[in-house]
């Protein structure tokens, strides 16, 4: 750790007791773009396809999703994943296709497909490079989100490779220096002048033009404000006036008006000199504007939350441009959060995107297909409308699964209101495996509106899940996840008494439909046998006279 600057006293009593965030990056409203309001369904071309991929595979995958019935069961995106961009951006520095397996470029290949009535998807990562070491969008996220916008596309996933950490380190700072853009005259602000809070301290520092320089604004621990009146409102050039410290990058925050953020990032330095000079743009109104430098980040956490949401608000803005150059309605584009569970997505993804990975990506192994189940199953309570936990894509169709284990597969997805994403080569699908993922009373349990992922209310040799519905009926799965057939039974009573499953008033017998077995039964109490590595999917109802 190092103390980069810091007061000795300051960074020791930091150590020792434990701080308060200056601005909690954790806090922040619901991503909102009116997208995904039930979990997305459509195709994407890596489980299958990986890094072999070209624009008539694509089409003809397209072309299947509609010839198969499955555009019609909801299945309404075809995503590109990675490999489809070319080595190099164009010479204005914008992501093309590769030049030989897209030769006709994105933009033609999108139009044909929406030609189908279906939506496209493509791909990207938040790093200098894809996870298939092509060109990336960090640096680069609102550039990148205009041209995705422009081409069309609906549906967005956005990676983790080649990531780089935003720094908790900020720079030593002596001032701030305002200029009205276009205008070479100078207004210098030292930061004797500023508000200090948190452990935000000024050091004496001989190499500061003033004596002076600020420290301890690392690690979201400190605040500096400045008030500062304006005769001139608009564009500014606003530059950080630093001391030079060490060969590691810093990054600052810099809030005006409590509204609007910008930020600069500070390469390492090397001391050919003892200041310098980071500048960015900002907005000023009339009169006496705040300005607060901080820097928020003080965990992996952070920085993977910021990065994000950065995207995120790229991918909206460009929406909104495209719409309004081509006087359309704006076109939402989902988001899809690809960070593999390590940041712990599900307490913040909401604030960024539409969906998050909860998980590495998945394999058509039964047993690790489990392992994925059994930690985004945990995370039920973070999942709602427009925010959903993902637990990759599907793998139904592929590798050696037998029926019974392709057919848990989907259900334990389509109950933990997983985006229902196939993998599979959807030009050679056996009628076995499209009557699984076409399902209706599946698909619907996956996308009723109610939004509510079903919650595990008993664990072990059988899993039992419970989801509720929006017309007030349950579904309850059963899944083996061993070896062996098994039989288990479960009384009316702890789901009358589940709070979450909204239940309390039903009868002591309900109408059961097997989803499944396609037949319908009173009880009062469910009994199931289940086959090795098989399910049961239940859906109860209050309304004996229901027909299903």
């Amino acid at each position: 750790m190092r103390l980069n600057g810091m007061c000795p006293i300051c960074y020791i009593k930091k150590l020792l007791v434990p701080l308060k965030r200056t601005k909690d990056i954790n806090i922040a409203d619901k991503y909102d773009n009116n997208a995904a309001l039930t979990p997305p369904m459509g195709w994407s071309s890596w489980n299958t396809f990986k890094n072999i991929i070209d624009q008539e595979v694509i089409y003809d995958t397209a072309v299947a999703l509609k010839e198969t019935g499955l555009l019609d069961a909801g299945y309404e995106y075809i995503n590109i994943d990675d490999n489809w961009a070319s080595s190099s951006r164009d010479e204005n520095g914008y992501l093309i296709g590769d030049k030989t397996r897209f030769a006709d470029g994105i933009p033609s290949l999108v139009e044909k497909i929406n030609a189908l009535g279906i939506k496209v998807g493509i791909y990207s990562s938040n790093g200098t490079l894809t996870c298939e070491d092509l060109p990336a969008s960090l640096g680069n996220e609102f550039k990148d989100a205009l041209t995705i916008a422009d081409w069309g596309i609906e549906y967005f996933k956005y990676d983790f490779c080649h990531n780089q950490k935003v720094s908790k380190y900020a720079p030593l700072i002596y001032g701030i220096t305002l200029s009205k853009s276009g205008d070479r005259k100078e207004s210098f602000y030292p930061v004797t002048d500023a508000k200090l809070s948190g452990y935000a301290k000024l050091m004496k520092r001989k190499s500061s033009p003033i004596g002076v320089c600020l420290t301890g604004l690392d690690g979201n621990i400190g605040i500096a404000e400045y008030e500062i009146e304006i005769e001139t409102p608009g564009s500014y050039t606003f530059t950080i006036d630093i001391c030079k410290k060490g060969g590691y990058k810093k990054y600052l925050q810099v809030l005006i008006n409590d509204e609007d953020t910008y930020e600069i990032d500070i390469p390492p330095q090397k001391k050919w000199n003892n200041t310098a000079r980071f500048q960015t743009t900002v907005t000023f109104k009339k009169g006496v504007n705040t300005i607060k430098l901080y820097n928020p980040i003080r965990t992996k956490i952070d920085s993977a939350i910021l990065q994000y949401r950065t995207m995120a608000d790229a991918i909206k803005k460009a929406s909104e441009n495209t719409a309004k150059k081509n006087n359309q309605t704006i076109k939402p584009i989902v988001f899809s959060i690809c960070e593999w569970g390590f940041r712990k997505p599900w307490l913040w993804g909401k604030t960024a995107g539409n969906l998050w990975r909860t998980t590495p990506d998945i394999r058509p192994i039964w047993p690790w297909i489990m392992t994925i189940y059994s930690r985004n199953v945990k995370l039920y309570k973070y999942a709602e409308i427009g925010a959903w936990n993902d637990p990759d894509m599907l793998e139904v169709g592929n590798g050696n699964l037998t029926e019974a284990e392709n057919k848990t597969h989907f259900s334990l997805w389509c109950m933990m209101n997983a985006p229902l994403i196939l993998g599979n080569d959807l030009r050679k699908i056996t009628p076995e495996i499209l009557n699984i993922v076409t399902n209706k009373h599946m698909i619907n349990i996956n996308q009723d509106a109610l939004g509510k992922q079903a919650k595990r209310i008993d664990s072990g040799w059988m899993d039992i899940l419970a989801k509720p519905l929006a017309n007030g009926d349950i579904a309850v799965c059963f899944a083996n996840k061993f070896g062996g057939k098994k039989k288990a039974s479960l009384a009316l009573t702890p789901l009358k008494k589940d709070n979450y499953l909204n239940f309390q008033d039903a009868l002591d017998t309900v109408k059961v439909y097997d989803v499944w077995e396609n037949t319908t039964y009173e009880t009062s109490k469910l009994i199931v046998e289940v086959e090795k590595h098989g399910c049961k999917v239940l859906i109860l109802s209050k309304d004996l006279n229901k027909e299903f």
